[in-house]
């Protein structure tokens, strides 16, 4: 008898050694790396999976949302499922709408599901993703040669530029030389009721001279190529890290507060090329030709080989530019 169960005690090691192995192998390698697609909506839509330790690693950007890790990913069959996010009714008060992902590779692709569930009903879209490539090397900015300067605004009228959503209020104008978005809003909320601005023309890589004037507590920002935001506000706000000036924008802090206080103008000179930015505010470089890994919250795209506009937040609260000259890049030594 005891014999027996010493047999049953091994036996059942192994079963959970080989179900424990199974758990830490069974994420589709497919599944892993950077992958592009556009919501239902329209919104820019980005997912990164990888593996630590066995275990699946997601982050997701549906339009807007954090780019931080998703908790409790599962795998379910073939499917890798995620919480996306949820709304209460009010601070603390109970959950009325959950929303979801479900993900699978098969053909070559990726294949999403997104879920909503509110309080009597439930809804459901599908989106297949493309996979991005990986992160190009950090480029030799001394080779990189820029060609002549582009004057994007003339001080005088719109020309060149649109709005995104012409069924926005527009706040937008040109006064006194300098480009002008004038909002009622005064709050740091993600979305107003006023357009955002955007070149006609779209670019590549390139440097971005660009002036700005926001006032006290206020609130905007520069998209570089429509996907990766320079953060526009002013030093003293509440928004710090890589929310503050000099930031893109939930991806990568500046080394330092180089920002002037609310109502002044500050000088942005910004770099990209092959997906590394480089920022330098009011002439101290805080962001040194760094890997910038993805698109940015309210980005227009979010597939990172495709060319974009300069976009200008105007939902967001009241801001004034001026100075904005655009030189892209046209060769290597």
């Amino acid at each position: 008898m005891f014999h027996c169960s010493f047999r049953s005690s091994i036996f059942l090691c192994l079963l959970l050694s080989v179900c424990q192995l199974d758990r830490a192998v069974a994420l589709d390698k497919n599944l892993i790396g950077d992958w592009s697609f556009t919501t239902q909506t329209q919104e820019a839509g980005w997912i990164s999976i990888s593996e630590e330790g066995g275990e699946p690693v997601v982050s997701a950007m549906f339009g807007t949302g954090s780019l931080k890790p998703k908790s409790d990913v599962k795998e379910e069959g073939d499917w890798l499922t995620f919480p996306l996010r949820s709304k209460r009714a009010g601070k603390g008060g109970p959950v009325i709408s959950k929303e979801s992902v479900k993900l699978r590779f098969l053909k070559g692709a990726l294949i999403g599901l997104h879920l909503v569930e509110e309080e009597h009903q439930r809804s459901e879209s599908s989106f297949y993703a493309k996979r991005l490539p990986p992160m190009p090397s950090k480029p030799d900015l001394e080779k990189v040669r820029f060609g002549e300067p582009i004057n994007l605004f003339n001080g005088k009228n719109l020309d060149g530029w649109k709005v995104r959503r012409v069924y926005r209020k527009m706040g937008w104008s040109a006064k006194g030389g300098e480009l002008v978005n004038e909002t009622p809003k005064t709050d740091f909320s993600a979305y107003g009721d006023y357009a955002n601005l955007m070149t006609e023309q779209e670019f590549g890589d390139f440097h971005l001279h660009i002036e700005f004037n926001v006032g006290e507590q206020r609130n905007s920002g520069v998209y570089l190529r429509g996907m990766y935001e320079a953060q526009v506000v002013d030093r003293d706000s509440r928004m710090q890290g890589g929310a503050g000036v000099g930031a893109i924008f939930g991806r990568i802090k500046p080394t330092h507060n180089a920002g002037k206080p609310g109502g002044e103008w500050n000088t942005y000179d910004l770099t990209l090329v092959d997906r590394h930015v480089t920022v330098v505010l009011n002439g101290e470089k805080v962001i040194d030709n760094q890997p910038v890994e993805g698109p940015t919250g309210g980005a227009l795209y979010s597939d990172v080989t495709r060319k974009g506009p300069i976009y200008l937040q105007g939902d967001h609260t009241s801001v004034r530019y001026r100075s904005i000259v655009l030189r892209p890049v046209v060769g290597r030594e």
